[in-house]
Parts: C-alpha cells; structure tokens; sequence
C-alpha cells in the first residue's frame, strides 16, 4: 500500500462517526453491497465465515426493529439510572445540568435507539452459532461496514438495543423469520447523515501502548 493510501484509510477510520439522524433520501442498492462487500472480507476464524446480513427498507419493519430498540434500551438505561450507575458512568462530563437531564431522559426512556425506525436502511447481523468465534467474526464484519459506508458518504450505527435482552432477540427473530440456530449480533443503521457529531477525545498512544510488560513504556527495563 502506497504511503498516500494509508492516508486515506486512516482518514476514513478518524473521520468515522455513529451517526443517529439521518436524511430521509433512499439507499442506493449498489452503495448497500459494496458496505456488505467490505462485511464479507472481514477476518474469520478458520474461515468459518458465520455472517448473515438482512437488508430491512420496509417502513414497518423498521418502525417494529425501532421499537424494540426503544423498549430494550428503555428498559437497560432505567435500571442504570434507577441503581446509580448511570451517574457513575455520567459524572465524569462537566455538562450543565439541563443537559444532562436531556441525556439521562434520552437514555431512560430508550430514544436513544429508536432513531432505527427513521434510518433509511437497517442491515441486521445474525451469526451461525455453531461456529468457532461467531460474535468476533461479526464484529471485524460491521467494522469493515462501517468504513466502507463513511468512504462512500454514507452515516451508520452499531446497535445492539434490538438483541442485548433474550426476549427482544426474540421478538426480532420472529419478525424477520430468523432461524434457532443463529444469534442476531446487532443492527446497522445506514442513510445519509442529517447530523455532523463532534469528534470524541482519543487518549494518546502513550497512555494506551505498552511494551513487553502490561505498564512498561518504551525504553525502559522491567
């Protein structure tokens, strides 16, 4: 790879964000299968390959994946706030109060995911589970989506609302017609954005990389 490419490639990778607002224009189905053509080229354990992606643009669909996104995140978020660590993971952010209350109120009452309904396009991820390493491999496929997706001026979202709780996993089975042997490892949202987020703060390769040891810095001896 020529230097000017990794550029590129690192470029896209910075510039990527979890986009939740989204124009209402449609998808082109040719931009859909070059995301899902990254997808497939992701690693996988003993090329076990267990990936399976449904591509949902039905407006009711979306709106039932929408609402068990609601509800699933309502119900994770409430307990979080209800047992303090909704704070706990909070308070760090020197946020004014009302934002804050925005925030918590967003997260409790589950909005947070239900923005599923309005993304022109949902990719469900299910996963063989009679596989070696299905979740991992699912994993390195939607980041390979993600990529592709910001390369070509798409916004996406990983969720994992629809399919976190067993009896929403169920419901979204159900819906879709998912068979028993594979498990739903999250939902894509694809669109064009409607929002620009801000980039969040990366922690600096020095606080994160160590060499030889688990806290050696370079340079240094155990």
């Amino acid at each position: 790879m020529e230097p000017r490419e990794a550029d590129i490639v690192l470029k896209v990778i910075k510039e990527r964000r979890s986009i939740r607002k989204y124009k209402p224009d449609p998808v082109p189905d040719e931009l859909i299968l070059k995301c899902l053509e990254a997808a497939r080229w992701a690693p996988t354990g003993e090329d076990a390959q267990p990936w399976r992606f449904i591509v949902v643009k039905d407006p009711e669909t979306r709106k039932k994946i929408g609402e068990i996104a609601r509800r699933g995140s309502g119900r994770r978020f409430s307990v979080e706030l209800y047992t303090g660590k909704m704070i706990e993971r909070l308070g760090a952010h020197a946020w004014p109060e009302e934002k804050r209350k925005r925030v918590f109120e967003k997260l409790a009452s589950g909005k947070v995911s239900a923005f599923l309904a309005e993304a022109p396009v949902n990719i469900v991820v299910c996963a063989d589970k009679n596989t070696w390493d299905p979740r991992e491999d699912c994993s390195a496929a939607i980041q390979n989506m993600l990529l592709m997706a910001k390369a070509l001026g798409l916004g996406t979202c990983w969720v994992i609302a629809p399919c976190t709780d067993v009896r929403d996993e169920m419901r979204m089975k159900e819906l879709l017609n998912i068979p028993e042997e594979y498990k739903i490892v999250s939902v894509v949202a694809l669109g064009y954005p409607d929002e620009a987020p801000k980039p969040r703060p990366r922690k600096e390769l020095e606080e994160v990389v160590f060499y030889e040891r688990f806290g050696q810095k370079k340079g240094k001896t155990s």
